[in-house]
């Protein structure tokens, strides 16, 4: 399914029959024009892959079963900023709807990393305005077109280290297998996070508890 991006909604986990939850993740896309995003997109809801794209922007909503349990996952494929915005912007509403995000440049153009390097710092730079984790994974693609290449596997690898990202590099053209193992495995970025934030919120409210009975205590 595809829904224009008016007005994105964020979604929560909510409790299925039984004991297991539909686990719903928010997932953007951020890259330079022409690096392959929504091929990377299409590729992960349909297998196929498909090269040619207009500037369209749009949230695809997909539901999957992994190990047992549904998982709904909302792809925001973003547009490259165009009338001389900077290329590395993300807007405030990208970021807040957020559950992680999946940075894409091509192996082929060296300006494509750089942007990538720049909305990397600004995902970074918002942790103080949107708290909490957002992980990050960073998607050499084009690994098909190793004639053209300009950005080494290492530079690709030591952005990813020094900047706490996953890496990938991956042909879209290629393989199907690859862009799976590039959504699961930020779902489980995803998934590890809220479950750190679940432990911190319960270790604050324990926290909070006691000074509540300590501080009774000595006014009594």
């Amino acid at each position: 399914m595809v829904v224009q991006v008016n007005q994105p909604t964020r979604h929560y986990s909510k409790t299925m029959e039984g004991s297991q939850q539909k686990v719903e993740a928010n997932v953007l896309l951020l890259g330079a024009e022409s690096v392959g995003k929504s091929a990377l997109t299409v590729r992960f809801l349909t297998r196929r892959f498909i090269g040619e794209y207009g500037d369209i922007e749009s949230i695809y909503s997909h539901t999957d079963r992994i190990e047992g349990r549904e998982i709904s996952f909302n792809i925001w494929d973003s547009l490259c900023p165009q009338n001389g915005e900077v290329e590395g912007h993300i807007s405030d509403r990208q970021l807040q709807w957020a559950d992680g995000f999946i940075l894409v440049y091509s192996i082929c153009d060296r300006a494509s990393f750089n942007v990538v390097r720049q909305q990397v710092q600004r995902i970074q730079q918002a942790k103080s305005k949107f708290p909490g984790a957002h992980p990050i994974i960073i998607v050499g693609n084009k690994r098909d077109l190793q004639h053209r290449r300009t950005v080494s596997s290492e530079e690709g690898r030591l952005l990813a280290l020094s900047t706490d990202c996953g890496f990938f590099e991956i042909s879209v053209a290629e393989t199907y297998h690859e862009v799976q193992l590039v959504f699961h495995e930020l779902l489980d970025l995803i998934r590890d996070a809220r479950a750190l934030k679940k432990g911190a919120a319960g270790i604050k409210g324990i926290v909070r508890s006691m000074s509540a009975v300590f501080g009774r205590k000595r006014t009594e």
